[in-house]
C-alpha cells in the first residue's frame, strides 16, 4: 500500500471526523481522481515532439496519455476541429496514491523560491487546479533531451466543502501558502 493512502487512512480520516464532527466514516472526503492535462497545440506539426510529449506524460504518470482533439475550428488560433490539441491522463487508486506522494513530497519543493502553492485554486466543489509552468521538474524527466511544456493537474474530491477539501490536502500534505506575511 502506497505510504500516503496509509496516512490518508490511518491518521487524516480520523482527524477529519474529530474536528468537523462527521460521525460516518464514508461520509469523509476522499481524492477520487488526479487529472493531468498538457496543451501541444504547436507541437501538431512536429510528430517527433509529438511523440516526445507523450513519452514524457507516460513517464509521469505512469499510463499512456489519449489525445484529445479540438472540438470546435478556431480560425485565429490556426485550430481545426479534430485537430490533436492536448494529452489527458486520468489517475485513479494507486498510481493516483503514487503520483500525488511524488508531487508532494519531491516535485513541488523543487521549485525555486517555492512558498507553497495558492489556497485560491479551490473550484466551488472543493477540487483543486495546480498549473505547473515545466514539467521538467519532474525528477522522470530528462531535462536535455525534453521540450519544457505545461502541465495542469486536477485533484478530484468528492466532497461539496471547500474547507473540508482544503484540510484534508493539508493534512495529506500539500505545501499551501501562509497568508498574512
Amino acid at each position: 500500500m502506497q505510504k500516503l493512502k496509509e496516512k490518508y487512512l490511518k491518521e487524516v480520516t480520523p482527524k477529519l471526523m474529530e474536528e468537523f464532527a462527521i460521525g460516518n466514516k464514508m461520509a469523509v472526503p476522499r481524492i477520487e481522481k488526479v487529472t493531468l492535462n498538457m496543451g501541444i497545440g504547436d507541437l501538431v506539426k512536429n510528430k517527433d515532439l509529438l511523440e516526445a510529449a507523450k513519452k514524457d506524460l507516460s513517464l509521469i504518470s505512469g499510463q499512456y496519455p489519449s489525445v484529445r482533439p479540438a472540438k470546435i475550428s478556431v480560425a485565429s488560433f490556426g485550430i481545426r476541429k479534430g485537430v490533436p490539441v492536448g494529452l489527458k491522463v486520468t489517475l485513479r487508486g494507486e498510481r493516483m496514491w503514487a503520483f500525488l506522494d511524488r508531487l508532494f513530497s519531491i516535485v513541488l519543493p523543487r521549485f525555486r523560491d517555492f512558498r507553497g502553492v495558492s489556497l485560491d485554486s479551490f473550484d466551488n466543489f472543493g477540487n483543486y487546479t495546480l498549473g505547473i509552468a515545466e514539467h521538467t521538474v519532474f525528477p522522470e524527466i530528462d531535462f536535455a533531451k525534453s521540450q519544457p511544456h505545461g502541465l495542469g493537474v486536477t485533484i478530484t474530491v468528492n466532497s461539496k466543502n471547500k474547507d473540508l477539501s482544503r484540510r484534508m490536502l493539508e493534512l495529506l500534505g500539500m505545501p499551501f501558502e501562509k497568508k498574512g506575511k
